[in-house]
């Protein structure tokens, strides 16, 4: 099936005013995956409309005193896509591109990574408007105690519970779950996750999402015939997802042959040294420069030779422009949204496996999971514990993705959507509408 373009996607779709019918961004995109799971849901495609419509949107204004004196203003996005199956669940952005559409789409992913996993969450994301590394410590715990206040009547340890995401992190989180904690005048440890472990937050959730890339790549080596020992890998992203899965990979006995990030993009056919490349980007904050390796063009990346290629950026990175170029057998989506529908068919076309990011990221939500009940009966596990229940329910969840793609005979992506969405909608059924 042809990804449609946005004007196509106006006319089959009943579209907010919000929205700019003559570029969608990441909504189009998520609508289109809608789209192609739709004739698998059997009965339950009458409520399909659900899906397509986020159930609450906030947009804040989150003004905040500089150093210097002035005033500033920031536009700041809470969505909560789907609420049937429990608490709203996802992270907070913080980046100078972030809009509706993306904040939409990925509350929207969010709602079918916690399904696909069978963790009893909704979907949700936040984000705001800036470039965190124009403001000092003390500017961005303004900003991160505004917006907390300001979205403070949706989020709630039953509620819904933010996470980190792209440029936050644990101490971000601290100052999250300390000001709704001042509001509500009592300790709310449960209302965040990904926090520091000192406040409550779980061993293993930093490296958790790479660790359940690595987990579903092995799964699906192991079903494809590819041997992970000798393997070259490819990452894009060397952050807490792009570098806990090199790593891992690497210990498995891969080489890592190419990784690019914001910094630069560097190769080494005989694999990089991943542990200090690891503590080159702690040094420097990126891989850009780093001695053991030479440095390559940043397009060229998509054509590296290798046999797993990572995305562990931003979205819409895989394109219908490179996608041709790409020569791995195994694409493993670490970030949200990299792929476009019109690169997925591409990618399809060439034999080339896509681990969708609904399942194969899902590993970082599933430990926020264990977060929040650790939080709850205020008893913690240990850390090999969590990492035994993280693999278990991600190779749990991958194998009942993979039979379903035999059943249907369709990508990995579209057999995520159709368990995930079965399993909303059987909620939402089930719950029927009030009043």
């Amino acid at each position: 099936m042809q990804a449609k373009d946005s004007s196509a996607l106006s006319t089959a779709h009943a579209l907010p005013s919000y929205l700019n019918s003559d570029h969608l961004g990441p909504w189009g995109i998520y609508l289109q995956q809608v789209d192609r799971v739709t004739p698998y849901l059997g009965s339950l495609a009458r409520w399909v409309e659900t899906l397509k419509r986020p159930k609450r949107i906030l947009i804040v204004d989150v003004p905040i005193e500089m150093d210097d004196g002035r005033i500033a203003h920031f536009e700041g996005y809470r969505v909560q896509h789907n609420l049937s199956r429990g608490p709203g669940k996802g992270g907070v952005r913080f980046h100078q591109d972030v809009t509706l559409s993306e904040v939409m789409a990925l509350s929207a992913w969010m709602s079918i990574k916690n399904a696909a996993v069978n963790v009893p969450y909704g979907g949700a994301k936040g984000g705001i408007r800036v470039d965190p590394r124009q403001l000092s410590k003390a500017e961005l715990e303004r900003l991160t105690r505004r917006y907390t206040s300001e979205i403070g009547l949706l989020i709630g340890p039953t509620k819904d519970i933010p996470a980190p995401d792209v440029n936050t992190n644990g101490q971000v989180m601290a100052w999250m779950m300390d000001t709704y904690s001042m509001n509500t005048g009592a300790t709310a440890t449960g209302v965040v996750t990904g926090k520091p472990v000192d406040l409550g937050g779980s061993l293993g959730r930093v490296e958790a999402t790479g660790r359940g890339v690595f987990t579903v790549g092995v799964e699906a080596a192991k079903l494809t015939g590819l041997n992970v020992q000798g393997a070259r890998v490819a990452v894009q992203g060397f952050g807490n997802v792009g570098g806990t899965a090199g790593k891992l990979f690497a210990d498995a006995g891969a080489k890592v042959v190419a990784v690019q990030d914001h910094t630069g993009t560097i190769q080494n056919a005989n694999g990089l040294d991943v542990t200090a490349l690891l503590e080159h980007v702690g040094n420097t904050g990126g891989v850009g420069g780093f001695a053991g390796a030479e440095a390559m063009d940043a397009a060229a990346f998509w054509g590296v030779d290798c046999d797993i290629l990572i995305p562990a950026a931003l979205e819409g990175q895989i394109t219908k422009e490179n996608a041709g170029q790409i020569k791995a057998k195994l694409v493993i989506e670490g970030a949200n949204g990299p792929t476009t529908p019109e690169a997925d068919d591409i990618l399809s076309e060439k034999g080339v496996l896509v681990l969708p990011d609904v399942i194969a990221n899902a590993g970082g939500v599933t430990v926020s999971y264990f977060e929040w009940v650790q939080d709850f009966s205020s008893f913690f596990w240990t850390e090999d514990e969590i990492n035994a229940r993280l693999v278990r329910i991600m190779q749990e969840a991958f194998a009942g993705v993979w039979a379903v793609a035999q059943e249907h005979k369709v990508t990995l992506r579209t057999a995520t959507f159709i368990v995930a969405c079965k399993r909303i909608l059987h909620a939402r059924e089930a719950r029927g509408l009030y009043p």
